[in-house]
Parts: C-alpha cells; sequence; structure tokens
C-alpha cells in the first residue's frame, strides 16, 4: 500500500468512514439518525447500512441503499427485547411491533411441548419469538389440571408423587431438548409443589448451565412473605450454580422491593447469577381462579375487592362479584403497586425491563401494549427519572445478555454494530408516548416511528406494514434459520 492510500486510510478512520461501505449499495440505508447503542456507548448521528438482514455499516459519511429512512430527530435505539410476554399471538405481536419490540419471549409461565409451539409460529410471525420450557404447563398436564394457561385444581392443590415429578421434570427436560431457552416457574400458582420439586428444577437448569424465570412462591410482607420466596430461589441458585431471573419484583414485593433488590445485589456481588424485572405500572393482571386468590389474599397482597378491576368489563369488584367471577373464571388486575416503587425499579440501572404482557380480543392490560413507549414517556422524557443511555439498555442489551449464553442468537441482538441483526427501533424522543389504559388496553403506542426486524421495516410511519413476516424463532443452542 502507498504511503498516499496509507494515509487516507487514516484520515477515513479518524472521521468514522467505514472503508468496506464506501461506495457500496444497501438494502436498507436509515440516515442521520441519533445512534444510541448500550453496549459501545455510542450516541451520535451515524449512518446505518443494512444488508441481508444484519447491520453492515455504521458511518458517518453518506451510505447508499436501495431503501432509505429518513432518521433526522428520531432515536435509533436495538429493538427491544421483552423477556416476559405471555401475549403470543398475531394481535399481540402487531401491538409490540408498534410499542418497539422486536422479540417477545414467553419465559415465565413458558410452554410445553416446546417443539410443537415453535412450529406453530415458523413463518408466520410479525417479530421475533421464543420460550421456556414451563414447570407449569408440563405440572399441568402430568396431573391432570382442568386449567388453560394457568392452573386451576389438581396442579395447584395435589402433591405430586415420586413417580409425578419424575414425569414432570422429564417433560420440561424434553423442552430444554427441543429449544427451551431456559426453565419457567411459577411457583405462586402451584403452591403444592414441594421445595424439593423446586430445587429439582434449577438442579437441571444448572446441569444446562440455563436459568429459571421464577414467579416467585409468596408475594408481599406477611410471613413467610416475599422475603423467604426470594430467599428459597436465591438459596437454589447459589446450590446449582443455576442462573436466576426474578419475574416482576414490584408486583411481588411492593413496598419491600427496596430490601428484595438490596438481597439480590448482594447475591450479585457474591457471585450469583440473578437478575431481575419490572414493567411501568402500579397494576398487575392475573386469572382471578388462581391460587393467588385463595383465602388471605387480602392480607398477603394488602388490598381488598375494590382494587380488583375485572379485565371483561372494566368494573371494580364486590365480595359479592369476586365470588362470581371466582367461579366462572377470567383475568382480574390488580391495583397493588406504590408508585414510587414503580419508580425506584425504573431508575435502578440493573433491573430490565418486561410487560408480563397479555391481550386477548382487544382485552387485557395497558402493559400488553405500552411498556416501553411509558418507559420512554413518562420515566425519561417527563420525569427524569433515569437517561435514555440506561433506559434502552434495559429494554435491549441487558435481556439479550440473559440469554446469550445458551442462545447464540441473543448474542447478535440488543446492540448496534456491525455483523448484529438489524433488529432496529426508531422513535420520536419528544413524542414517543403510550396511549393504551386500563379502560383501553390495546391502543398502540404513538412516536414509535419505525421498527425494523431482520432487516425488514414492519412499522413505518407509525403504521404497520402489511404482508411481512420477518420474525424468528429464538431458540438454545445453535442459531436455526428455519422459517
Amino acid at each position: 500500500m502507498s504511503e498516499a492510500n496509507t494515509k487516507l486510510r487514516i484520515i477515513f478512520l479518524l472521521f468514522g468512514i467505514n472503508l468496506c461501505a464506501f461506495g457500496q449499495n444497501f438494502d436498507v440505508v436509515i440516515r442521520n439518525g441519533r445512534v444510541v447503542d448500550p453496549e459501545s456507548g455510542l450516541d451520535s448521528v451515524r449512518q446505518i447500512g443494512i444488508r441481508n438482514g444484519r447491520i453492515a455499516a455504521i458511518a458517518q459519511n453518506p451510505l447508499r441503499g436501495v431503501q432509505v429512512i429518513e432518521g433526522d430527530g428520531l432515536v435509533v435505539a436495538p429493538g427491544f427485547i421483552d423477556l416476559h410476554s405471555h401475549g403470543q399471538t398475531e394481535e399481540n405481536y402487531r401491538l409490540k411491533a408498534r410499542d418497539g419490540v422486536t422479540t417477545a419471549l414467553e419465559m415465565e409461565v413458558g410452554v410445553n411441548p416446546v417443539g410443537k409451539w415453535y412450529d406453530a409460529r415458523t413463518g408466520k410471525a410479525l417479530i421475533n419469538f421464543g420460550a421456556s420450557s414451563g414447570h407449569i404447563p408440563a405440572r399441568m398436564a402430568v396431573m391432570a389440571d382442568t386449567g388453560d394457561f394457568l392452573p386451576r385444581d389438581h396442579a395447584v392443590k395435589d402433591t405430586a408423587s415420586s413417580a409425578q415429578q419424575a414425569a414432570i421434570l422429564g417433560r420440561v427436560r424434553q423442552g430444554l431438548d427441543e429449544g427451551g431457552l431456559g426453565i419457567g416457574l411459577g411457583i405462586a400458582y402451584v403452591p403444592s409443589a414441594s421445595r424439593t420439586e423446586i430445587l429439582d428444577l434449577f438442579q437441571l437448569a444448572g446441569e444446562r448451565r440455563m436459568a429459571c424465570f421464577v414467579h416467585m412462591r409468596n408475594p408481599g410482607p406477611i410471613e413467610p412473605g416475599v422475603v423467604d420466596a426470594l430467599q428459597e430461589v436465591v438459596a437454589d441458585a447459589a446450590a446449582t450454580g443455576a442462573g436466576l431471573h426474578v419475574v416482576h419484583i414490584t408486583s411481588m414485593a411492593f413496598r419491600q422491593t427496596d430490601l428484595c433488590l438490596r438481597i439480590i445485589h448482594g447475591a450479585r456481588r457474591h457471585g450469583v447469577d440473578v437478575t431481575t424485572e419490572a414493567y411501568p405500572y402500579t397494576a398487575g393482571m392475573t386469572s382471578l381462579e388462581t391460587a393467588v386468590f385463595d383465602p388471605g389474599w387480602q392480607e398477603r397482597l394488602g388490598i381488598g375487592f375494590g382494587d380488583l378491576q375485572w379485565v371483561a368489563t372494566g368494573e371494580r369488584l364486590t365480595r359479592e362479584s369476586f365470588e362470581r367471577y371466582r367461579k366462572q373464571g377470567g383475568m382480574v388486575i390488580l391495583h397493588s403497586i406504590p408508585e414510587e416503587v414503580v419508580r425506584m425499579a425504573m431508575a435502578d440501572p440493573a433491573v430490565m425491563i418486561a410487560s408480563d404482557g397479555l391481550i386477548t380480543n382487544g382485552k387485557g392490560h395497558p402493559r400488553g401494549a405500552g411498556t416501553y413507549a411509558r418507559v420512554l414517556a413518562k420515566y425519561v422524557r417527563d420525569e427524569h427519572a433515569l437517561t435514555l443511555m440506561d433506559a434502552i439498555r434495559k429494554m435491549s442489551l441487558l435481556p439479550a445478555q440473559r440469554l446469550e449464553a445458551v442462545s447464540p442468537a441473543m448474542r447478535q441482538k440488543g446492540r448496534i454494530r456491525v455483523g448484529a441483526d438489524a433488529d432496529l427501533t426508531l422513535f420520536d424522543p419528544g413524542k414517543v408516548q403510550d396511549q393504551a389504559t386500563y379502560e383501553h388496553p390495546a391502543e398502540p403506542s404513538m412516536g414509535i416511528v419505525y421498527v425494523l426486524v431482520n432487516g425488514t421495516v414492519v412499522v413505518r410511519k407509525g403504521e404497520l406494514v402489511d404482508g411481512v413476516e420477518p420474525g424468528r424463532g429464538i431458540k438454545s443452542g445453535a442459531w436455526r434459520k428455519d422459517r
């Protein structure tokens, strides 16, 4: 190489010019967007070139593309990754995309059998999808429970025999063999599951070098409460070497959230692989017929009948309607989380954002449609509870890192760098806003201007693009491109 060419190369590098990209055509170019990447710390205007579904160039100089997206005034972030998304239907995927989510995973309840679940979505999904191998559905199958999504009788009340425990564990193990991303555990929904049964599941996760995604055994301050429940799973993780992810910490700990975060942060400092998540709302949602509402629920949850809202009608419950609807079964919203607790969790840089979302025929909880826009609008822009960089980290990079040890696919998500998957969310920081409410939970977010999934535009100028299904299944083991 001549001295002149060497000097030219040095000049190009100093000005951020990607030599390999210079003069090339890309499938898609994002022009002049404010690129915010939590992995590198980049927060500056850049040009992004995309080819074959991946980021091929990040440069300061102009790039040429077949399709050009004008990013002026927009933040370009890694696509948001929702670790706790019960809504795994077309209706939910469309709302997720409008909220900036490019990957939605069912990690708490999980699924079983796993292989059939993935097969049913392959080639038909707007966004990326995936799931854990679920203890709840495995226990329901073995115990012949009559519930649907969550258990309501035998899996709740009956102690599993040794043979049944072996069968449950076998189903969970098979789910991992079929690509499950970890083990989903909803201990609160199966209170008859012994400490040994739970420890055995952690042991399996430890052997596979995976994590358990856990809805803990008990909520609230009444002993045995949330502290006892957290200590159970932290001890199981420490004893087995399994990872531990505690779901929706605020809706379990309430005013003890600070204490529980102290336990989690302390365990992390001493080598336990434990993480947690929260959603930006003061209410949760679950099924009224479940063990959560067994006698004593008012004391455990610190709420009464009037704090429950029946999803189907929006009405607040009374003792009479509570009894009637509990027999019927269905979703109920629990107004139970203090706002200052939500704000604390949003501000904690280690607490991931996850929705726990589920919308069915337009009914559900607003978190199913508005979680990510709400964080950006309320807690970043309006209240300054956390920085934009920290918010994006909690919504993209941290969830990807939680799973990248078991799924190579996740190493290419949650960051903006050359070679990463082109899962990108472009939003207007001044206009982004959640619109979903408890009365109208399926209202899509606004200000999410463009969303790309594996390089394909699925949201353009705030509207869904019809006829595209670029979502892929995220599995454990090798990245599989089956579609």
